[in-house]
């Protein structure tokens, strides 16, 4: 028979506490070769250096890498090409509209180049971060933080136009399939075609886009 007296209850040993972790701020800033840190957050014009855009842009791969030849088809490449396409379609546009075009991707320098499926997954807040660094990059040299809507326009269907290109001749796109997603192809000169589109190697691509920078620089 149990005994009906009450039992002491069994005592547990108090949990420890738990160790409080030190609070590491998080960083959002890059450091570029020129020294410069940039920061993600709030970019601030004055650590916006055009050699750090030019030496990034020359290393970032369009199209995730995936094209032919045995150098990538940078950005800063791509860059000039759109450059190229707006002048052949509006060859009085004014020098300070033709260095936006230049530095559309700009930003892509320090966020890298996502493509469109991957930005589609993603959604929108990379959006709000390449519009700091875009606007950032914009007032270092001396052009409007809120582009004019024909400019933007003009941007657009020129790099339409260039990825059309990049599509069909380097990606491993059908014409017709590169026309659905780009729209109808623009004209290009044999030449303009040739060296535009064959893949330059880094330093190649990092030179011209400065040569070319300094040409349209107010």
């Amino acid at each position: 028979m149990k005994d009906p007296s009450p039992q002491p209850e069994e005592t547990q040993q108090a949990p420890a506490p738990a160790r409080r972790k030190k609070s590491v701020p998080v960083r959002a800033w890059q450091r570029m070769l020129s020294g410069r840190r940039l920061d993600l957050l709030d970019p601030s014009p004055l650590d916006v250096e055009i050699e750090d855009i030019a030496h990034g842009l020359a290393r970032v791969a369009r199209w995730n890498g995936q094209t032919s030849g045995s150098n990538i088809f940078s950005v800063a490449q791509h860059s000039l090409l759109v450059e190229r396409l707006s002048r052949r379609s509006h060859p009085d546009l004014d020098p300070r509209w033709r260095l936006c075009v230049l530095l559309h991707d700009a930003p892509e320098y320090v966020i890298g180049d996502m493509i469109s499926p991957f930005k589609a997954v993603l959604g929108g807040d990379y959006k709000a971060v390449e519009a700091r660094l875009l606007s950032a990059i914009s007032i270092r040299f001396s052009l409007p933080t809120v582009w004019p809507a024909p400019l933007v326009k003009i941007v657009k269907a020129s790099d339409h136009a260039a990825a059309f290109f990049e599509a069909t001749r380097l990606a491993g796109f059908a014409a017709e399939e590169a026309k659905a997603f780009f729209g109808r192809p623009a004209r290009l000169d044999a030449a303009a075609e040739k060296d535009y589109l064959t893949p330059w190697e880094a330093e190649t691509a990092k030179m011209r886009f400065l040569k070319r920078f300094e040409e349209l620089k107010p």
